[in-house]
């Protein structure tokens, strides 16, 4: 078995005196593609907030790379945030600057690499993401919804992370763009060693490139594994997600 990169024990979050996750609790291994799913208020992008220190959880245990969040320091968040790069659904871009903008600010903010390199940087990871080079000088209301996807993803890749968090990669996508950009996942996972966990609801996303996940429900864990040993357990929740039977993934 692979390192864990992210164990979650006993999670418990609320918003007021409304309890979104009743000791939850889930593993991510090295190198693997972890999928958070659930339906509408399940708490599964609440989840991802928690793992990447965008929103405390009221009690529990949360350890990211070796790092415990109830004990974690200032300068150890600082040093482990940039070991993790985040693609966020909307792709949230600086409007106001190009592509290849939105890219080096992450270099000058967190490096002190030379104006010459940092240029040859941006363009090494807008080649990795499958952009044309001349996307480099446009701003984001010029990009296509497919492009705004792989531009935050050039983004999120800049300083080279070991995690990867990605928050509905393909909404908004039409099906082959969606399956473009699954395949392109997979094969920085390969290329680069990353672990990656993400949001989703994309159920051929689910079947093609995701190794393992947890499907939240009713404020638990409804279930945690492969997609072949989820679909073996007799679960309403889990029935509901999939549409097991003569709709959707099979059981």
């Amino acid at each position: 078995m692979s390192s864990i990169v992210i164990e979650a024990t006993d999670i418990v979050s609320a918003f007021g005196n409304t309890v979104i996750h009743d000791h939850v609790s889930c593993t991510v291994y090295q190198n693997e593609i972890y999928a958070l799913l659930g339906g509408s208020g399940s708490g599964k992008s609440t989840l991802m907030r928690e793992m990447i220190l965008l929103q405390p959880f009221h009690s529990g245990t949360m350890k990211v790379l070796g790092h415990d969040f109830n004990t974690i320091t200032p300068l150890q968040t600082q040093e482990l945030r940039r070991q993790w790069g985040v693609l966020f659904q909307s792709g949230a871009l600086y409007s106001s600057l190009t592509v290849g903008e939105n890219i080096a600010i992450l270099y000058r903010e967190y490096t002190d690499l030379s104006p010459r390199l940092i240029d040859e940087l941006v363009n090494l990871k807008i080649n990795l993401v499958g952009l044309p080079q001349h996307a480099r000088y446009l701003y984001p209301n010029e990009l296509s919804g497919g492009m705004i996807k792989r531009a935050a993803l050039a983004r999120a890749l800049a300083l080279d992370p070991k995690l990867l968090f990605l928050d509905e990669p393909t909404s908004g996508l039409d099906p082959l763009s969606s399956r473009q950009f699954d395949a392109l996942i997979a094969k920085l996972r390969d290329l680069l060693g990353l672990t990656v966990v993400m949001v989703t609801h994309d159920l051929d996303t689910i079947h093609h490139i995701v190794d393992r996940f947890v499907l939240l429900g009713e404020k638990k864990v409804v279930a945690e594994g492969r997609l072949d040993e989820v679909l073996q357990i007799d679960h309403p929740i889990i029935d509901y997600f999939f549409q097991k039977g003569s709709h959707g993934i099979k059981g």
